[in-house]
């Protein structure tokens, strides 16, 4: 957590912000800034630029900003003639997002509800007086100018049979791993694989190369109606199999006991009965 869907609702939030000025940036905790981004970058790119668009792919939110200069008269007078940057928020595991001083997400799993200054790691001010800041308490997100975007894989929310099939092609570890292989398939999380495996009724252990065509197509297509639904309930957190994933859940299926693996490096909890 979180997970595509909460940067999806970070996104919409994030869309508040197109169409403002940033008047002040506060970069207090330098581990935060990621691969060359410095804070002296931060505020040279992002001081007197507009807003233009807020994005995502998988996990990551994209600011869209055009540089500006500052009028006689104290406006930022940005045109479409300005350089344009993207500015990458990376969430973690903890991360929440507020934008004038609310946060459409109040609480994430395994992180915190309160706004403790202590865990702003990032912010920005607008000429308006409005404010965006990134909450983070365990600091496993970042922001990057520029973020390498090439490195992902294609967004899970959108996916086709064609690009799953290009992600777990010629390989044989679990199915599962692959998915939450960011550079494979962007977006997908431990919550929303497990929550898709349960409802696909495919076994998350099951080798990529066991696939045939015609299972390829049908997972890319519980993929992204797992999305869909989990977005309309507001989380990656709100599947059936949730409150069950624990030591001694059984499915909420068939009644039998769930079975708990580690598969890529994330607890992992299925039913063998129906997950095949």
């Amino acid at each position: 957590m979180p997970e595509l869907i909460e940067v999806e609702i970070y996104r919409r939030q994030a869309e508040g912000l197109v169409g403002r000025t940033v008047s002040a940036v506060s970069a207090p905790d330098e581990w935060f800034l990621k691969g060359a981004t410095t804070p002296a970058a931060l505020l040279s790119t992002l001081v007197g630029s507009l807003v233009t668009r807020a994005d995502r792919i998988g996990k990551l939110l994209l600011l869209e900003v055009i540089s500006g200069h500052r009028g006689a008269n104290g406006e930022s007078a940005a045109t479409e003639a300005g350089e344009r940057s993207t500015l990458g928020l990376r969430f973690g595991m903890t991360g929440r997002l507020v934008v004038d001083g609310k946060a459409e997400i109040d609480e994430l799993l395994y992180s915190t509800s309160t706004a403790d200054h202590r865990f702003v790691r990032f912010g920005l001010s607008f000429d308006d007086g409005g404010e965006m800041s990134m909450i983070d308490p365990r600091r496993l997100g970042g922001v990057e100018i520029a973020p390498d975007i090439s490195r992902l894989g294609p967004d899970a929310a959108t996916l086709s049979a064609r690009q799953l099939c290009d992600a777990i092609s010629r390989s044989t570890i679990p199915v599962k791993a692959r998915l939450l292989d960011q550079s494979r398939v962007a977006g997908v999380g431990n919550l929303i694989a497990d929550e898709t495996f349960w409802r696909a009724g495919v076994d998350p252990t099951r080798s990529c190369a066991s696939f045939e065509p015609v299972e390829v197509t049908a997972l890319a297509a519980r993929i992204r109606s797992t999305i869909k639904l989990l977005t309309k309930r507001g989380g990656s957190h709100t599947g059936d199999l949730q409150d069950h994933r624990h030591r001694d859940g059984r499915c909420p299926r068939d009644g039998s006991p769930l079975k708990r693996d580690e598969i890529g490096g994330r607890t992992t909890y299925w039913c063998p009965v129906h997950q095949l």
